[in-house]
Order: structure tokens, then sequence, then C-alpha cells
């Protein structure tokens, strides 16, 4: 049956979308990525992802034994949007490996993208680490980006290319991506969740230069 075909049910309840082996459960996923979107980690329910997608409820229990199931594959799907985003800063940095200026601007770059990433979609910032084994699925295959690498892998290799143009002493390089992360994620939490989401627009952006900056000179 083609892709998407819709189908009566005979007693006259909703109908269902045929779809073929295997595209229900990427269906659901994206259902499931647009709930978040809208509404955070919360919003994302199977109910209502199966009756977006339009299959009947068996259909989607065979994918996802239940709401936490599908959060988890929301979870890495967000992660992925976030590498994605982070690629496409760094690939906007001008310079070649060797060259120290690149290396910091491009640690730059991972750090605005986080930044901007879960100012602009708080939805998905917030469901990307709503389920625990964060460390896990960021370094999944699904959670990667074009490069094949996921948001905290493309981190340490900003950090390692650091060393390696000698700007950081390699001495000092094992786990740094640990308070790195954890300075920018801060910021991000309270900008979208804590008491600088007051502050208006301009004011966050001068934070989030300030913030980037003090970690650069703290390497």
């Amino acid at each position: 049956m083609p892709d998407g075909v819709t189908c009566a049910q005979p007693d006259g309840s909703a109908p269902v979308r045929r779809y073929p082996h295997g595209q229900i459960r990427q269906q659901l996923v994206a259902a499931g990525l647009e709930l978040a979107r809208a509404g955070g980690p919360e919003a994302v329910v199977l109910r209502e992802a199966t009756r977006q997608v339009g299959v009947a409820p068996n259909a989607a229990y065979r994918h996802f034994a239940d709401r936490d199931a599908l959060l988890r594959a929301v979870c890495v799907a967000a992660m992925r949007e976030l590498a994605l985003r982070m690629e496409t800063r760094v690939a906007r940095v001008p310079g070649g490996p060797r060259s120290k200026r690149a290396a910091l601007a491009r640690l730059n770059a991972i750090g605005a993208a986080y930044l901007d990433f879960a100012v602009t979609e708080p939805g998905l910032f917030h469901a990307a680490f709503a389920m625990p084994g964060h460390l896990h699925y960021a370094a999944s295959e699904d959670a990667a980006g074009e490069s094949g690498r996921g948001p905290l892998q493309q981190l340490c290799d900003a950090l390692d290319a650091l060393v390696q143009t000698k700007v950081l002493p390699a001495g000092r390089r094992p786990d740094l991506e640990f308070p790195v992360w954890a300075g920018v994620h801060g910021l991000a939490v309270l900008v979208t969740q804590g008491p600088l989401r007051e502050l208006p627009k301009a004011h966050q952006e001068e934070l989030f230069t300030h913030t980037l900056a003090f970690l650069q000179r703290a390497l």
C-alpha cells in the first residue's frame, strides 16, 4: 500500500494510515519531536504521537513499550538537531587545522550553537536532557550529525584541537569537556528556565559573549 494511505475504520472510528514496513517508528519519533518542540518533554505523549501519525495504538506499541521509550528516542533526535547546528556553526569558521585562532573560534562556535539552540528551541533543548543516560545517547550514532560526531564528541574534538595547536597544555586536557559543558549548559538553563529568562534578549546575548570569552580565557 502506498506511503501514508488513509483507511476508514469499519466501526466509524478515526481512520488509520498505512505506512511501509519500518516507517511507523520514524513517523512516531518525528511526531514526538514536534510535540517536544512545542511543549517540551512533558508534551511527549505516546497516545498523542499515535494520533498525529494516524496509526492504531497497537502499531505504536510494537515500536515503543511506553511513553518513556518514545521520549528516549526523542531525546536522541533532539541531540542530533543540536549536533547539526554545531556542525553548521563550525563550518563557517575560516582557517586551517594548525591555526590557533581558528581552533579557538571553533570552540566558540560550539558554545554559541549550544546557546542558540537552547534559546531558539527550548522545548527540544530540555527534551534532549529529559531522560537518564545522556552520555550514552550523546555518543550514539543516531545522535550524531553529518560528520558522525555527536554534541559531546564535537566539543571534545574542539578541545583536542586546542592541544594540537599548542593553545592548551596537554596535561590540562583530561575531562576538560565537563567543566566547559557545565558552564555553557548552566547559562542556557538560567536563560531558558531560570531568573535570567526575564532579561532582555540583547542582555542575554551579552552574557553569552562574556561567558564564552571567560571560558576561553580560563583555558
